[in-house]
């Protein structure tokens, strides 16, 4: 982003960011959200293919890294200068391609390759604050009991239809991240929840149907699994920090 003719990418905590849609926003940036998700096995060198250079995908076996989709209903944005939206997030699990092991697992986070969103200002807020890759989209969430169902349709084309039933969950506060590519640089975010959080592993209670959108075709070459490593729910406060940039931490 940039302000006052200094580009800052990621923005900085303790400051407030002005959108390109008038809208005003202060980091690191609090948020109420409900997400559903899946993380599923994915072909380790597709997923490579897909990632900056200095990222390397997560190995969960190995010849595999995996994939997350994650379904999420924002029903607060910060000050509530911005609207409830909801969102899809296509995230690759990764750490720095020149993180040693002893220190991997504290880096790694989810590359996030696509996030369509239903509005315009949410579009703004995740692509000058962040360099989230968001795109506007319709987006419709069905609850049916423990499972939501998403569907997703970017420029009139179906990308997604997504199921996840929700795992039980426990009241939990934990820390996470994000990497996206900003005017040619890696960030990391840090990213914090305060809620209700569940995982459960190993299963089939799910549903992803790759549409034809040439994201879902992108998909579609991962050799995606049908035996998910973890369906994840969050109902939580969400909070995403200012973006800093790979390698000045």
């Amino acid at each position: 982003m940039t302000v006052g003719g200094v580009s800052r990418p990621g923005g900085t905590d303790g400051a407030v960011e002005t959108l390109s849609t008038g809208h005003r926003v202060e980091l690191p940036l609090s948020t109420t959200a409900r997400a559903r998700g899946v993380v599923l096995p994915a072909s380790r060198s597709g997923v490579r293919s897909i990632l900056p250079e200095s990222l390397r995908p997560v190995r969960v076996t190995p010849t595999r890294a995996a994939v997350t989709f994650l379904s999420v209903a924002y029903d607060r944005i910060g000050g509530s200068d911005i609207d409830p939206y909801d969102e899809f997030g296509v995230l690759f699990p990764a750490v720095p391609a020149d993180a040693p092991p002893v220190s991997a697992i504290r880096r790694v986070g989810g590359y996030v390759d696509f996030l369509p969103v239903t509005t315009e200002p949410a579009r703004a807020l995740g692509v000058e604050v962040w360099g989230y890759p968001k795109a506007v989209a319709d987006i419709t969430h069905r609850e049916r009991g423990a499972t939501r169902h998403t569907t997703v349709t970017v420029d009139g084309e179906r990308f997604v239809d997504c199921a996840v039933d929700r795992p039980p969950t426990v009241e939990t506060r934990l820390s996470t991240a994000s990497y996206t590519t900003m005017d040619g640089r890696l960030l990391r975010e840090r990213l914090t929840v305060d809620g209700r959080v569940g995982a459960w592993p190993a299963s089939g209670a799910f549903s992803v149907t790759l549409g034809d959108h040439p994201r879902a075709d992108r998909l579609r070459r991962l050799d995606v699994g049908d035996r998910a490593i973890l369906r994840v729910a969050a109902d939580v406060e969400f909070t995403i920090h200012a973006g800093r940039r790979v390698g000045s931490e």
